[in-house]
């Protein structure tokens, strides 16, 4: 139960922030700073959740090779995902994020195997805060071009659900496999989380914040830690 909650609230936070995007109004620098905020934190759960405990079940080359595709995954498929729609278009950021979102959330639902609630409470959280603004600022690019408002909202339902069974198809179809299987796939799943870090979440929260990014992506990073601690 407590599985479900989690996935749900994590994937529900994108309906929340496209609702936000559309009928709220918060100032680009404060969305910046949640979003570098969530990148620091995002950046070392990659690493304590997803990459470094598969070094101790699988064997190193094969953590680092998967590593790299996952980000070599990530570039590759978002560049194609600007090069088709656009970067500051409202759908090349939907795209973008699913893109985003399915590695991570198959990490979050891999993750719940095997950690409690505490345990995965840093890369929950932060996937929770950079789904957040990240919606938000599609949603309202999205109603900007001219949709209407329950189109947007439904196209953001709908990549919600896609990835909660992401997240679902994680934690369940993957129950049973080894912990070197396991490792392998949270390895792939932290290079694309770390590829998104660089090519999404970092330039936006600086072109919106500015220089006051690298505090807030250091504040994540601590708070990520802390959480890490208490697991």
């Amino acid at each position: 139960m407590v599985t479900l909650v989690v996935i749900a609230v994590v994937s529900g936070s994108l309906v929340v922030g496209a609702v936000w995007g559309v009928y709220g109004n918060l100032p680009d620098q404060v969305e910046g700073l949640i979003i570098a905020l969530a990148g620091g934190a995002l950046m070392i759960s990659a690493v304590l959740e997803l990459i470094e405990p598969a070094s101790h079940v699988a064997p190193f080359w094969a953590v680092s090779a998967l590593v790299m595709g996952g980000a070599v995954g990530f570039a590759a498929l978002d560049h194609v995902i600007k090069q088709r729609w656009g970067g500051d278009s409202g759908g090349g950021l939907l795209a973008a994020i699913t893109l985003d979102g399915i590695p991570e959330n198959l990490a979050l639902g891999v993750a719940l195997i095997s950690t409690g609630p505490l345990g995965a409470a840093a890369l929950s959280g932060s996937i929770l805060l950079s789904n957040l603004p990240e919606a938000a600022g599609g949603a309202r690019e999205m109603s900007a071009g001219g949709r209407s408002k329950p189109a947007v909202l439904g196209l953001w339902a709908a990549t919600a659900a896609l990835l909660t069974a992401a997240a679902l198809a994680g934690n369940l179809l993957l129950g049973g496999a080894s912990d070197s299987t396991l490792g392998l796939i949270r390895s792939f799943a932290g290079g694309a989380v770390v590829g998104s870090l660089a090519i999404e979440v970092f330039p936006k929260a600086f072109k919106e914040s500015g220089y006051s990014t690298g505090v807030a992506v250091a504040l994540g990073l601590v708070l990520a830690l802390f959480l890490d601690r208490l697991g």
